[in-house]
Formats: structure tokens, C-alpha cells, sequence
């Protein structure tokens, strides 16, 4: 286990819990919380043994409440680009981690809280789930990506509506729309949160990497590029052993047992 101020990190079977801990402020970001939730990443991506990340907040009332406004309230024009850019870095960070990301949301996720959650590969909302990008009201806009990812996870029409008038979305209308993959009992979270996370890591870990892989690099590519990329890791993958292994074991009707190599 890793930790330190405001963010922990609990690695169990493969599986990792990062867990932002700064309920008192609704776990809201600040630059050190930023730093924290980016050390514990990079601690993480050099750990051969890990499958999967569970990102959650502390208490019961909120993933990330959003950004620290007593620090946005200091910014001009260069130190506000300066801040869009360090928490666009980060997050981008997580977006192209190599194992998947589990955004197990519990409370509020409003403005860079809901844009963590977006950079996340997959959103696991509880029925207390708020999901909202207010910033309009505050005279600025979603600085984390939130502009982008947004839309193209619940299309143009949905994401301008949510960014304009700055409203939330709980938990139901998250899974309706796709911003949330699906909504859960407030108890039962957490449980669901590690029950997918161990699904996906019983798993050709390879497998799992380069599909990432290419779900992500297809939405930056042309689709003749997508294609082809999508052909070079099915290519490689086919020089595994974890591709024997699971060929095998389904010939063989019994589990796999993955490797990683």
C-alpha cells in the first residue's frame, strides 16, 4: 500500500484502489491532490502484477466534488491556461494508462471530478451519483477535458446541454445517456466496482492492454489507420503465450491460466 496525504492506494490480487481522501472538502482537487491521484499512476504503471484500477472518493457524499475554487479564484489568463493544461496532462495520463480504469462514483462528480471520471475507461455510478460540469455559472468552462470527452462519450447534443446549463444528471439518467456504464445500489458499489474489475482480470492481461490500446488510438485515427493498427496488435497478440493458453483451454473445455507474456 502507497499513501500520502490526500490520496491512498491499495493494491489486493492484482486489482488497485485509489481512493482521493479529502472528504472534509468533498475531495475537491487542488494541486496537491492533482500531484497525489498523478504519483500514485505512476507508482502503479511499473507494478507487473496489476490488472485493473478502481479510482473512488472518500466518504459517502462525493467522488470529486470538483476543482478547489479558492485556487481557481486566483487565476488570469496565463495561470488559468497553465492550470487547464497540468490537469488536462494528468488525466490524459489516466486515459492512456495501460490496464483499465474504473471510475466507482458514489456521490458528486462535478466539474474536475466529473472529468476524472471521464478519463476513466469505465464509470460505475452508485444511486447517489450527481454527475455535472458547472463551470458556466462560475464564468469559465470544463478546463480538464471535460469539452471533449463528454461529447464524444454521450454525443454533441447531450454534452452541450449538460456544459450550457451546467446541470447535474443522477446515477439513472448517467447509465441512460452512457455516461455511466451502469447504476448501482449506494451499499453495493463498491462490491460491484471489484466484481468487474475482477472479470476483466481473469483475462489475457496482454489482451486487455491492447485493446485499450485500440479502443483509444481508433479515436484519434482515420478509420483506415484504426484498422490497420487494430490488425498489427491482433498480429502480435497471435505470438503469445497467453493466445495458446486461452486457444487451448477452450479446446480443452477448462480455465485458462494467463501468464501475461
Amino acid at each position: 500500500m502507497t499513501q500520502n496525504r490526500y490520496v491512498r492506494t491499495e493494491t489486493s490480487g492484482g486489482i488497485a484502489t485509489v481512493t482521493i481522501d479529502r472528504p472534509a472538502k468533498l475531495n475537491a482537487l487542488n494541486p496537491e491532490v492533482i500531484a497525489g491521484i498523478d504519483e500514485a499512476f505512476v507508482a502503479l504503471r511499473d507494478d507487473g502484477d496489476l490488472r485493473v484500477v478502481i479510482l473512488t472518493g472518500a466518504g459517502d457524499k462525493a467522488f470529486v466534488a470538483g476543482a478547489d475554487i479558492g485556487v481557481l479564484a486566483e487565476m488570469g489568463t496565463l495561470t488559468g491556461a497553465e492550470v487547464s493544461r497540468a490537469g488536462q496532462e494528468v488525466l490524459r495520463r489516466i486515459e492512456r494508462f495501460p490496464r483499465p480504469v474504473i471510475a466507482a462514483v458514489g456521490g458528486y462528480a462535478l466539474g474536475g471530478g466529473c472529468e476524472l471520471a471521464l478519463a476513466c475507461h469505465l464509470r460505475i455510478a452508485s444511486e447517489r451519483a450527481r454527475f455535472g460540469l458547472p463551470e458556466v455559472g462560475l464564468g469559465i468552462i470544463p478546463g480538464y477535458g471535460g469539452t471533449v470527452r463528454l461529447a464524444r462519450l454521450v454525443g454533441l447534443g447531450r454534452a452541450a446541454e449538460m456544459i450550457l446549463t451546467g446541470e447535474m444528471v443522477d446515477g439513472k439518467r448517467a447509465a441512460e445517456i452512457g455516461l455511466a456504464n451502469v447504476v448501482v445500489p449506494h451499499e453495493e458499489l463498491m462490491d460491484r466496482a471489484r466484481t468487474l474489475a475482477g472479470r476483466i482480470a481473469g483475462n489475457a492481461p496482454v489482451a486487455v492492454e491492447m485493446a485499450l490500446a485500440s479502443l483509444y488510438g481508433a479515436e484519434e485515427n482515420s478509420m483506415e489507420n484504426a484498422l490497420a493498427f487494430e490488425a498489427t496488435l491482433f498480429g502480435l497478440l497471435a505470438s503469445t503465450d497467453d493466445m495458446k493458453e486461452g486457444m487451448a483451454a477452450f479446446l480443452e473445455k477448462r480455465r485458462p491460466l494467463f501468464g501475461g507474456s
